[in-house]
């Protein structure tokens, strides 16, 4: 019988072996895992990846009359007449420094909030604090540009009415071209910044508790301990967090610009995305709006491959 129940056994685990040799065999034992991937992988197939055939439109001259497939092909055409109008550089300049200013005053806060947020000892308080600074991010732009607009406006703003308390005359802040790329970047950093946090939060959570432990051994102060222990520990999150944003270098929260947007500020707020709004989708002319989105995913193309390669020139893992 012993003899029996050993053959068997053999004969069941060469079966098992047979079968793990076979091509799906991974698939089967990891089905479940799998299976959590599907409405990822659906939504990128039907929102990222089949649109992409929408692309050809930019070399098309697009009639919705005519069709895709009857509409006439024109090369380069859309490309050259958007690179020879001056009005390009100028939503070209307005997108890149609204970009920019995000990238020097809000890129950093969430990091030093996350940091100050998890050297709070009192974990009520901690809670607290939290909840408050995520709590901006759930409200919309709509939201936002209204209470801007009771904070500045000149008739009902808070702070003119302060101003005309004390005797002065009100400023129109709204209107004043040189006031917003500062604007939206406030508006962008108390709607996002808390809601930032998170990110950053869970990777120093995943610092072992070890390092601290030695640093205090070897007698760091606190402030020693975030710059010598923390700060490297995320270093890793900040550098892919940083090359996605970079990506992202020709993007602009369309809705809060459209939204705070006025004839007097035009020269200053104008972006490729209001550019699409007001000529690919309210003019009609699709085959330019499609045009200026292909050049923005060629600029942010180029500027994730170019910061992912110096990045891992300087020694630092990169997103691939």
């Amino acid at each position: 019988m012993d003899v029996q129940k050993v053959t068997l056994k053999k004969a069941a685990s060469s079966r098992e072996r047979a079968r793990s040799r076979l091509p799906w065999s991974p698939y089967v034992k990891y089905r479940h895992m799998y299976l959590l991937v599907i409405p990822g992988f659906l939504f990128f197939t039907v929102f990222k990846i089949v649109p992409m055939w929408g692309l050809l439109l930019a070399f098309k001259d697009y009639s919705p009359i005519d069709g895709f497939a009857a509409s006439p092909w024109v090369g380069l055409k859309h490309f050259n007449e958007m690179f020879a109008d001056e009005h390009f550089y100028i939503m070209l300049r307005n997108t890149l420094l609204i970009n920019v200013f995000g990238l020097v005053f809000f890129f950093p806060l969430p990091i030093l909030l996350a940091v100050m947020l998890n050297e709070v000892r009192h974990e009520v308080f901690k809670r607290i604090n939290q909840s408050l600074i995520y709590m901006p991010h759930f409200l919309s732009w709509v939201v936002i540009a209204s209470l801007t607009f009771f904070m500045l406006s000149v008739d009902v703003g808070l702070i003119n009415k302060v101003i005309r308390a004390v005797g002065l005359e009100p400023y129109s802040f709204l209107n004043d071209s040189k006031l917003f790329w500062g604007m939206v970047t406030v508006q962008s950093i108390w709607k996002d910044a808390g809601w930032g946090t998170i990110i950053f939060l869970a990777a120093i959570a995943g610092v072992n508790p070890e390092r601290y432990e030695a640093a205090v051994v070897d007698g760091a102060s606190r402030f020693k301990q975030i710059w010598h222990v923390t700060l490297p520990a995320i270093r890793p999150t900040i550098v892919i967090l940083l090359i996605l944003r970079l990506g992202h270098i020709t993007d602009v929260n369309f809705e809060q610009v459209l939204l705070m947007m006025n004839p007097l500020v035009r020269n200053v707020g104008d972006v490729f995305d209001t550019y699409v709004y007001n000529n690919g989708i309210l003019r009609g002319m699709y085959s330019v709006g499609v045009t200026v989105g292909f050049f923005k995913g060629l600029v942010g193309l180029a500027l994730v491959m170019a910061s992912n390669y110096i990045v891992k020139k300087l020694g630092h893992e990169g997103i691939y």
